[in-house]
């Protein structure tokens, strides 16, 4: 087929764009989606680093894949780059926010940027496993006492969250056995708390089973999700929603099978109560759980205190706030809180406020109430279902509205 005249002639005036630039673009757009950048932010610095290049550049992010033209409208080169979703990894994040910077600056050319963005994606994980499984247990244990539980629903969570652990550094050298994860991770939490529940005497099964998957919920991804479609990228965020959904029914599957234990063991010794823990053990908590979320997230250790000081400061703030204004506004006040201090934090230290936020982020997503309200549907309690679930999207609402009000009043400094 002839091509038209007038594409032939604006082919010749501009010619689809190839070259290092480019190179960098693609390289740098792929690393950026593969260590969990939300689609809106992946979209703003790509377009941000193409227009500094002298690129006219179109970028469009999915959770598994990103699509990045280069040219004219008439002349488009267009390249589909089909990516899996990784682990959240704030240091690679933040190499390669200076890295852009770098080259944006004209510091680094672009052809030196694309083979250090292959530098930092070959970089070796600088935390090994043993301390990533004993940070599972250090997050499980924190979360049931932060969820209200004693010392014995924080004992049974640690062994869960260290044999989740176990099994997911396992479980990540086989793709196969990895997308079984979160129900075999659910049977095996609920069946120790229903095992330990036989045995020890009164304790909260649900506070056991909750805490033991905490690192599993996909409460962070909602609350991406929701500020994806909020900020108008509707196919991303469908798209993350529906995951979200998917993994709370699995995690629901499992937790259904493992609680069918308690119908063939003896029924729990009768025991006295145990006496509630002093309050400074939530401020330890608090703290604990800010610095195993860091490592599990793959921050450097000199963002730990501050990522343990940001979450315990939003942490606080929304818990202080739901006791006078609710759960869905002190959520929204956690997240103002969390915001300013991140994007504070960013503009004063010249990096990206995602090492800070996103940690952060974990104290206070609802993944914990959407877990509640799966339990209820699966024990047939329908309208404490539907309403737990209300409540869910609710408090996720607010956190992005938190999120988005704390970048009007102190507007990053950096995309990321």
């Amino acid at each position: 087929m002839a091509v038209p005249p007038e594409i032939a002639e604006s082919l010749q005036r501009h010619p689809p764009p190839s070259g290092p630039s480019v190179a960098f673009a693609l390289r740098l757009a792929e690393a950026l989606h593969r260590y969990g950048t939300p689609a809106h932010r992946l979209e703003d610095l790509m377009k941000r680093v193409s227009g500094r290049l002298g690129l006219e550049g179109r970028f469009f992010s999915t959770p598994t894949s990103l699509f990045a033209s280069f040219g004219p409208p008439e002349a488009l080169r267009t390249s589909l780059i089909r990516v899996e979703p990784g682990d959240m990894d704030l240091e690679r994040l933040t190499l390669l926010d200076v890295l852009a910077d770098d080259v944006i600056h004209a510091r680094l050319s672009p052809a030196e940027g694309a083979l250090r963005v292959e530098a930092i994606l070959a970089r070796p994980p600088r935390f090994g496993p043993v301390l990533q499984v004993l940070c599972w247990a250090l997050a499980g244990g924190a979360g049931a006492r932060l969820f209200g539980g004693g010392l014995k629903e924080m004992a049974v969570a640690t062994v869960s969250s260290l044999l989740i652990g176990i099994l997911s550094e396992v479980t990540q050298r086989q793709p196969s056995s990895a997308r079984v994860l979160e129900p075999v991770a659910a049977i095996l939490s609920s069946s120790l708390a229903v095992l330990a529940a036989s045995f020890l005497g009164t304790m909260s099964i649900q506070v056991a089973t909750l805490a033991g998957l905490i690192v599993l919920l996909p409460g962070l991804t909602l609350t991406v999700a929701l500020n994806e479609l909020a900020t108008r990228h509707l196919i991303s965020g469908t798209s993350r929603l529906t995951g979200a959904a998917v993994v709370f029914l699995q995690l629901g599957f499992g937790v259904a099978l493992g609680s069918r234990l308690a119908e063939v063991l003896p029924p729990p010794p009768v025991v006295p109560p145990p006496l509630p823990l002093p309050t400074w053990t939530q401020a330890l908590s608090l703290a604990v759980a800010g610095v195993a979320i860091g490592v599990l997230f793959r921050a450097r250790p000199r963002d730990w205190g501050w990522i343990a000081a940001a979450g315990t400061f939003a942490f606080l703030g929304a818990r202080v706030s739901s006791g006078l204004l609710g759960p869905q506004l002190g959520a929204f006040v956690g997240a103002v809180l969390l915001g300013i201090g991140g994007n504070t934090l960013a503009r004063l230290r010249n990096k990206p406020s995602v090492t800070i936020v996103v940690p952060g982020l974990m104290l206070l997503v609802p993944g914990s109430v959407g877990f509640r309200s799966l339990s209820s549907l699966l024990e047939r309690d329908v309208v404490a279902g539907v309403d737990t679930a209300f409540n869910m999207l609710m408090v996720a609402v607010a956190l992005v509205a938190g999120l988005l009000s704390a970048n009007a009043l102190v507007p990053p400094r950096k995309v990321l």
